[in-house]
């Protein structure tokens, strides 16, 4: 049902955001205690733990991969023609938010948790890939791009805040070893999640299509294809997939985002342990701390006018920078005591959280550019392909940095249920940091420096896009343009639109 009025205005952009209070919100909350809460009140060992969350996240990357093509291709059914393509599995996805507080019923056998982690992460993804897909389907301006960006990134913000915020106020309440906290936790936060993704659906509308397209795809005949035709399909949308990595562009963006992203994970999956066991402290102490993240309000604003008037890979160069140093004072306070423990450790991650809220500020705005960089290429848009390529790797390498972690913590010795650990399984911990952590940080530090999608070279390539596809002469082009365009797609201009289509590409349409 399309949307009359589609203005992108403050109340459309906070619409559109609040799906991401389960994005930001319930996957910080796994990041930061479903590995404590296995080992602590579930009785799972850590590889057994981590296990579970690599199990589901590598089947959900699966899922995930195929579901950005099926999102694209959803107005072959009288349900995405009705409610469309993307918008319609917010709809389904709303009620089924409540599965999430199952995850945290306390003295469940490991396939309960597995089923229940992995129903949640299939549900979530089916949610979000269509849903990171709005900001290109609703409008093809930089500026409001950003401005949909930045008010979703602000409801991140919220939604991380709560996160960390709201258990340790129940740990308070209810005591420390209380697995009652995270199920009350887990249902509250499993309400905010269904009505925000319901609003999300009511507040967003998609790229607008012909009469003559909706007829075309309503009169498609659901003809019975032969085992052979299936697996062509099949093998035609994997070489969609491995196209992505043939936009430069993409690839530079990939690999900032998977190493920033699962270093971040991996500094959430010990942090509780290093406060718990490391410093001797409580896991009230660990989520005051990592409560800090309510700075990403404020900041998810300012980081949206920086990301404008700066690029985002200067942005992300302060973010990686930050977060770096942040680290090495966590290792410096473990091994030096100060005796101001508590102040020492609030103002190092009062400063690590304003990176933190960089680093997840950057790669989401920049995602609704790379399709119009490939259109450069194809002439098709593709928006649910790169958003499926970009989840089934991130949610890959969190299952494998996840399950690494759980691994290396009990090769290093830790002890489930256990009140205090040996020095070899602490000293585990701090390594993860240390190494772990600042070491893909640094990857994503380099990579960032070679980053040239931005406001200007984005604008250069919409104009040409736009010039083509009203007859405009490839010859005539400007010679800036050709080097900003060259640079962005990786090709050399006269491949692109139309041309000679570089090999593993879908064939470009015609105009």
């Amino acid at each position: 049902m399309p949307r009359k009025n589609k203005e992108i205005s403050l109340k459309t952009s906070i619409g559109f955001g609040l799906t991401d209070m389960m994005g930001g919100g319930a996957f910080t909350i796994i990041g930061a205690w479903l590995l404590f809460f296995f080992t602590t009140f579930a009785g799972l060992t850590p590889v057994e733990g981590a296990s579970i969350i690599a199990i589901a996240r590598i089947v959900d990357a699966v899922v995930s991969l195929f579901m950005g093509s099926f999102s694209d291709n959803f107005f072959k059914f009288k349900l995405g023609r009705k409610y469309g393509r993307r918008r319609f599995f917010l709809l389904l996805g709303a009620p089924l938010m409540l599965v999430y507080v199952l995850l945290w019923v306390s003295e469940m056998n490991f396939l309960y948790y597995l089923l229940t982690y992995l129903a949640f992460e299939i549900i979530a993804a089916m949610v979000l890939i269509p849903w990171e897909t709005l900001p290109s389907e609703m409008t093809t301006d930089f500026n409001k791009r950003t401005k949909l960006s930045t008010a979703r990134m602000f409801i991140s913000g919220t939604g991380t805040f709560l996160a960390t915020f709201i258990p340790g106020q129940l740990f308070g309440v209810l005591g420390q070893d209380s697995p009652t906290a995270f199920l009350i936790n887990g249902a509250l936060f499993a309400v905010i999640f269904a009505v925000c993704v319901f609003i999300s659906f009511r507040s967003t509308w998609e790229r607008e299509v012909s009469p003559e397209a909706m007829e075309q795809f309503a009169n498609q005949k659901k003809e019975h294809k032969s085992f052979a035709e299936n697996l062509k399909v099949i093998t035609q949308t994997l070489v969609d997939f491995a196209s992505t990595f043939k936009v430069k562009s993409f690839r530079k963006h990939l690999l900032i985002y998977i190493c920033s992203m699962t270093a971040k994970d991996a500094f959430n999956a010990v942090f509780v342990f290093y406060c718990v066991y490391a410093l001797n402290s409580t896991s009230q102490v660990a989520a005051n701390l990592l409560s800090f993240s309510i700075i990403g309000l404020p900041g998810a604003i300012v980081y949206g006018f920086l990301m404008i008037k700066m690029g985002p890979a200067n942005l992300a160069k302060i973010s990686y920078s930050t977060m770096i140093l942040c680290v090495f004072g966590y290792g410096a306070v473990y091994y030096l005591h100060p005796s101001n423990l508590i102040l020492t450790l609030g103002i190092i991650s009062f400063v690590y959280q304003i990176g933190r809220s960089m680093l997840e500020f950057v790669p989401w705005n920049v995602f609704p550019f790379i399709p119009d960089v490939d259109e450069m290429i194809t002439k098709q848009r593709r928006e649910g392909i790169f958003a499926s390529v970009m989840t089934f790797f991130r949610k890959s390498s969190v299952a494998l940095a996840t399950f690494l972690v759980g691994a290396v913590l009990e090769g290093g010795g830790f002890v489930q249920k256990a009140t205090t650990q040996p020095e070899s399984a602490v000293h585990t911990i701090i390594g993860i940091m240390l190494i772990g952590v600042v070491g893909l940080l640094l990857v994503a530090l380099v990579a960032a420096f070679s980053f040239k999608l931005n406001k200007e070279t984005h604008g250069i390539l919409v104009d040409e896009v736009n010039r083509l596809k009203n007859n405009g002469s490839k010859e005539n082009v400007d010679p800036k343009t050709k080097e900003v365009v060259e640079a962005l797609t990786g090709h050399k201009y006269e491949k692109l639109w139309g041309g000679n289509t570089p090999a593993g590409y879908p064939r470009a349409k015609a105009n």
